[in-house]
């Protein structure tokens, strides 16, 4: 038998992002984020989901532009403080440690410290009741060689992502690792047996 939860967003668990932006005097900002997805193949697009009362929110449409950071499992501590202080009142990488680096495509700073970093173009936003939607087109994606698997490209494993459940309200709310592989994606051309 299943439990009714009522009306409420849930999709745990989801990937935490830490979002990176300039402010209009050019101070670097970043906040934790767990609203975000690919949103489009063609060009390749990714949409984050922020509040409007949030300083990043501001940032990006000053700026039309933001960098989407992938925090490794270490760094749950600073992208939990990035999402609990605003940038508006301090400097969050300078209260971090990490390093802003300025981004050659976009008005936007990348994250020395996180293993991945998407450079993004705000192509459009929707205004929704409690949220924006931005719309980033990806002009770069760029990953630390440390990470990768030979040929194969970057390896989920080495860059051990933070996985989020944001439920406030429920002890297992909180910061969860990716567990291991358990099959190849596409491999499956006929119906699994049971």
């Amino acid at each position: 038998m299943k439990k009714s939860l009522g009306a409420i967003n849930f999709a745990d668990p989801v990937p935490l992002w830490l979002i990176a932006t300039y402010d209009k005097d050019d101070k670097p900002n970043m906040m934790a984020a767990g609203a975000g997805a690919i949103c489009n193949m063609r060009p390749p697009c990714l949409m984050i989901s922020l509040r409007g009362v949030t300083y990043t929110h501001e940032t990006i449409l000053e700026r039309k532009a933001f960098t989407v950071n992938i925090p490794s499992e270490e760094n749950w501590r600073e992208a939990d403080y990035a999402g609990m202080v605003s940038g508006k009142r301090t400097n969050k990488f300078e209260d971090t440690g990490f390093t802003p680096i300025r981004s050659e495509l976009v008005d936007a700073p990348l994250i020395q410290e996180c293993l991945v970093n998407l450079e993004c173009r705000l192509m459009d936003k929707v205004r929704l009741p409690s949220h924006t939607m931005f719309i980033g087109e990806i002009l770069d994606v760029k990953v630390d060689e440390s990470v990768f698997d030979g040929d194969r490209g970057p390896d989920v494993g080495k860059i051990r992502p933070i996985i989020f459940s944001p439920r406030w309200s429920w002890k297992s709310s909180g910061y969860y690792s990716v567990g291991a592989k358990i099959g190849d994606a596409y491999s499956q051309k006929k119906p699994p047996r049971r």
